[in-house]
């Protein structure tokens, strides 16, 4: 409750401070509007639905390219967790890429897929497949070998020993994975819509932008991070504590 009420107090005093900077210097609202303005633009944005279609559009090419970048990004952890070989060479290359901002890769994605949906989808695959094979890989590297010894000493091996004890021990740094890939995603989601042709938050963003309409741009930039901060908050941070007590990696007060 205590830090509920720090966090009213600090965001009310910083709204507080930024109208009356705006008001007292007297600042351009097309370099920087006051935040009655931006709370208007919000408002007229949600009022024509344009930014609920926005919201809408980019969570539904969020969805799909998250979903294809999990089962990627488990496939590949596998792979490089259970071969030498593909981990000292596929590895390496996925460790490099990783350090390569998805904005990058955006030239690639339009002259491959053209500037569309497509496009727009393959950056935010790569944005979270990377980081879901790094922590699917080290989820499984750090199975404890007790665990596995205990299994071997009643029989179990192959197939099963991977699907009942390794798999499983694997949990809880795959639902960090997911919770990072997520992060990855959406930040790479944001980029990609940018140069995209259809609605989405990035391209309402570039619009606005082109026209100046420093209001809108302001008050996207708030929504997208309002809604990673919320999903983050409500539902993979809550999944992934609820995932660590589970297996016994953290203990309840």
């Amino acid at each position: 409750m205590q830090r509920t009420i720090k966090r009213v107090i600090f965001y009310a005093l910083l709204l507080i401070v930024w109208q009356a900077s705006v008001r007292v210097f007297e600042v351009s609202p097309s370099l920087m509007p006051a935040p009655t303005d931006v709370l208007n633009a919000i408002g007229q944005g949600f009022a024509d639905k344009t930014l609920i279609y926005d919201i809408l559009a980019s969570f539904r090419r969020l969805a799909l390219g998250l979903s294809i970048a999990i089962v990627l990004g488990v496939c590949l952890g596998i792979l490089l967790a259970k071969n030498k070989t593909a981990d000292e060479t596929l590895g390496t290359l996925i460790l490099a890429l990783q350090s390569v901002p998805s904005i990058v890769w955006l030239p690639i994605a339009i002259m491959w897929f053209g500037l569309n949906e497509s496009s727009v989808i393959f950056i935010v695959i790569l944005g979270a497949t990377l980081v879901m094979t790094i922590n699917m890989r080290i989820g499984i590297k750090n199975v404890p070998p007790l665990y596995i010894k205990a299994a071997q000493t009643m029989g179990s091996k192959g197939f099963d020993m991977f699907f009942k004890i390794i798999f499983p021990a694997s949990i809880p740094y795959a639902v960090t994975g997911i919770r990072l890939g997520w992060a990855f995603a959406w930040r790479a989601l944001m980029a990609g819509e940018i140069l995209s042709t259809g609605p989405g938050l990035g391209y309402t963003l570039k619009y606005a932008s082109d026209f100046g309409n420093m209001s809108m741009v302001i008050g996207i930039m708030i929504i997208i991070g309002v809604i990673g901060t919320i999903v983050d908050i409500i539902f993979f941070q809550r999944m992934e504590q609820n995932v660590i007590r589970r297996w016994g990696l953290e203990t309840t007060n």
